[in-house]
């Protein structure tokens, strides 16, 4: 296996671009800007409620559109007045009668789900509401949680890796979310999946008879060991969605009264080749601890993915070095080598039925 920050990206499918709370509310003046797959993207949200998403750089000089401002549902370039409309018509130009029709920007399709708003960067007429993940815990009265957002400095495949493999929860988290060598040493179980939405690898580890996690411990004192699990989805282009949890072995089988439930919801959109946006959240059971536990998970989460940043972060920069080195496959990475396989096919498929540019 090799690792290349030349990998090209999946377009037709969605990506998430932001939080819906980090879109401004339609009367501030503030104008929000993200870069996915290497395309400035303006965001904003109309008068009636409604997303738009721009090519954030004005088809005359290039400026970014997010140095404007709002003009109703319009947004005015702030170097030279160009005036777009939400479709990325360019409705006016100061000192011209009668604006060319090749005046406009690129518009994306939106799509709001459960707080993540997502951008479809392939062919617009090719975007389909049915392909996004089922994140039904970022938005659900029986789960609670802080979304959070981390940026990372590494192409976003070494993260795919790193979600896929969570032998190395024994030792990047080891005093965080791991606790025990035991999961590494745990065989997980490697499906595919195949729809209806973005097709997948589902991980089933079963880790038995372990200590309680320090990360547990913010919901109660376990006196015995626990029977753990992580079950996910990880779907193309880059969604996990998991199910994890630990149940005391001295309860009956089945009997969750005591178990820690847990459901995360994590994606990762390339920002380049080499830069990542990273959107997280992880659920608890409402009614299952308080706020003060909910901001606890949350910072959990964040001191354990800034582990995994500073690992793959030291990997990417070792990987720079020598971009041909060879990595030693290991039965620990089926998963994301099947993954990989996925993606590389969809890639090819998407590449064959491309338009002509």
């Amino acid at each position: 296996m090799t690792n290349s920050a030349e990998t090209p990206w999946l377009r037709n499918c969605w990506y998430v671009i932001a939080w819906d709370h980090e879109i401004p509310p339609a009367d501030a003046a503030q104008l929000f800007s993200r870069t996915v797959l290497g395309e400035p993207i303006l965001v904003y949200r109309k008068s009636d409620g409604g997303f738009v998403a721009l090519e954030d750089r004005c088809c005359h000089r290039l400026a970014p559109l997010s140095k404007g401002r709002r003009e109703g549902d319009c947004v005015r370039c702030g170097y030279h007045g160009l005036k777009f409309d939400a479709g990325g018509a360019c409705v006016e130009a100061p000192g011209i009668p009668v604006v060319p029709a090749k005046a406009r920007v690129r518009s994306y399709p939106v799509a709001l789900r459960n707080r993540w708003l997502f951008v479809w960067m392939g062919e617009p007429a090719r975007a389909d509401t049915t392909l996004l993940p089922d994140n039904f815990s970022c938005d659900h009265p029986d789960w609670q949680n802080k979304p959070g957002y981390l940026h990372y400095d590494t192409p976003y495949l070494l993260i795919c890796d790193n979600l896929l493999d969570f032998s190395h929860l024994s030792y990047v988290h080891e005093s965080t979310l791991g606790g025990s060598t035991r999961i590494a040493q745990a065989i997980p179980v490697i499906e595919k999946v195949d729809g209806p939405g973005m097709p997948g690898i589902k991980v089933s580890r079963h880790v038995n008879d372990v200590p309680a996690p320090p990360f547990y411990q913010r919901f109660r004192r376990f006196d015995s060991h626990l029977d753990r699990w992580f079950v996910y989805e990880f779907l193309l282009p880059g969604t996990l969605l998991m199910h994890s949890g630990g149940r005391p072995v001295t309860d009956a089988p089945g009997d969750l009264s005591r178990a820690v439930q847990l459901h995360s919801c994590q994606t990762l959109t390339p920002e380049t080749a080499t830069t990542t946006h990273y959107f997280f959240q992880q659920s608890h059971r409402t009614g299952h601890g308080d706020a003060s536990v909910t901001e606890s998970i949350y910072n959990s989460l964040v001191g354990a993915f800034e582990e995994d940043r500073n690992m793959i972060t030291a990997q990417h920069r070792n990987i720079a070095l020598q971009p041909d080195a060879p990595m030693l496959p290991l039965a620990m990475d089926s998963a994301l080598t099947q993954f990989r396989r996925l993606l590389d096919h969809h890639l090819k498929a998407e590449a064959a039925t491309a338009p002509p540019a």
